[in-house]
């Protein structure tokens, strides 16, 4: 019996283990187009912000990936829009032909000089941007845009 019920106990971890790894597998590829390692060799992209008296602005950004891993750093300018975005921490992003409606930008203080050491590597100019002010290292994680709901007939 004891037999019996350690085999079965063992059928359902490895049937749950299974489940797990297929969620997740699931979610990374869950944004159709965001794949950062794909996006590597773009050198812009742009973040939307939208401030509670301007507006729509489109701030361009240099990107680099790191570990599978999109980061971006703003200069004080972004930054500034960043902070007063009304769809924090949520931002649209254009990446070459793509566009992102709900990308989340994660503060990435851990990442300052990782980034900065990939930005130096990447981009020439950066041996004049390196010496201005960059308040925030962030990472860009896409989210899947919530789908429409479906109005039924008669429902308005």
């Amino acid at each position: 019996m004891e037999i019996k019920t350690n085999v079965n106990l063992v059928v359902a971890a490895a049937g749950l283990w299974i489940a797990l790894i297929g969620a997740a597998c699931a979610a990374s590829n869950s944004v159709p187009g965001w794949d950062p390692n794909a996006l590597r060799d773009q050198s812009t992209l742009q973040i939307m912000t939208i401030g509670p008296e301007e507006g729509e602005h489109w701030s361009r950004l240099w990107l680099v990936v790191i570990d599978g891993q999109l980061y971006v750093r703003l200069g004080d300018r972004s930054f500034g829009r960043v902070q007063k975005n009304t769809t924090s921490p949520y931002v649209k992003v254009k990446i070459g032909d793509n566009e992102f409606d709900k990308v989340r930008l994660e503060p990435a203080p851990d990442m300052t000089d990782k980034v900065a050491a990939a930005m130096a590597d990447k981009y020439f100019m950066d041996i004049l941007i390196r010496h201005e002010a960059h308040p925030m290292t962030a990472r860009l994680v896409a989210e899947p845009a919530p789908s429409p709901t479906p109005v039924r007939a008669g429902e308005r």
